[in-house]
Parts: C-alpha cells; structure tokens; sequence
C-alpha cells in the first residue's frame, strides 16, 4: 500500500491510514477517535438499496450497525490515492460476507475524504474515478483498478 501513496504529505497518510484501520477494526470508539464530531459520509443509490447521509458520530453509529445486521468480515481496502489541496480522492474495495448465507460480497469504487483537524471530516462516494477526481480537483491519469 505504501507505493500508491501518490504526493501526499506524511501526516496525511498517517490520518488515513488509522482512519481506515479504525473502520476496519470494528471498534466504534476506536473509529470514532478518528472521526470529526460534524462528519458527513454520503452513501449514494448506486451502492446502497439504503442510500443515505450520515452526520456526526450517531451517524457513524448509525452506519456501522447496517453492516452489522446483514454482514460480517467488512473491509474497506483502499487500492490508489490522489492529493488535491484538502481533499484526498480514492479508489477503493469493500469486500465483506452475508451474515446468514456466508456469500462474499465485493465493491469497487471511488470516495473523496476531507480531513479537519487530523480527523476524517467528510467522505464522499462516487461510482467512477474520473467524477472523484474532478471533485476532488486532482490531476490523474485516469487509472483504473
């Protein structure tokens, strides 16, 4: 994962890089250490059949227990970084396991993160690359997965 760090500051890649172990560690007050009080996290239609806003740690909370009812094993496995000022476009894998039935679930997709004060401020989910970059306001190549 260290390579796909592309023109990142150190401290930012830190922030991240808890940020996500956090999630992916299951532990609430753990991820919610790496949480700004006023997040928001947008869900949209295309990844969810629950699509949603999430806002403030009740929202983590909130978003957290969906996976809880109907998954286990959830990962969130970023793959590529892109810098742009304060927000941080990248492409990403969900991967999990149904709860009841065992069956492997996978998503791709691309998100842009906002930091505050060395906490996730924002996350934002995208269906393309190209639209998460042009958020973002980063240059890239285009890269796919």
């Amino acid at each position: 994962m260290g390579d796909t760090w592309l023109g990142m500051s150190e401290r930012n890649i830190e922030i991240l890089r808890e940020a996500l172990e956090a999630f992916n560690s299951g532990d609430l007050e753990r991820i919610l250490a790496v949480v700004d009080p006023d997040f928001e996290g947008v869900v949209p239609p295309e990844f969810s059949a629950e699509p949603d806003t999430y806002r403030g740690h009740d929202g983590i909370r909130r978003y957290f227990r969906t996976f809880e009812e109907a998954m286990e094993e959830v990962r969130f496995e970023p793959e590529r970084f892109w810098q742009a000022g304060d927000a941080v476009a990248v492409t990403m894998r969900l991967t999990a396991k149904g709860r009841q039935t065992s069956i492997p679930v996978e998503q791709r997709f691309a998100q842009v993160w906002k930091l505050r004060d060395g906490r996730v401020a924002t996350v934002q989910t995208y269906v393309s690359l190209s639209e998460a970059l042009e958020v973002a306001g980063a240059s890239g190549s285009g890269a796919r997965w």
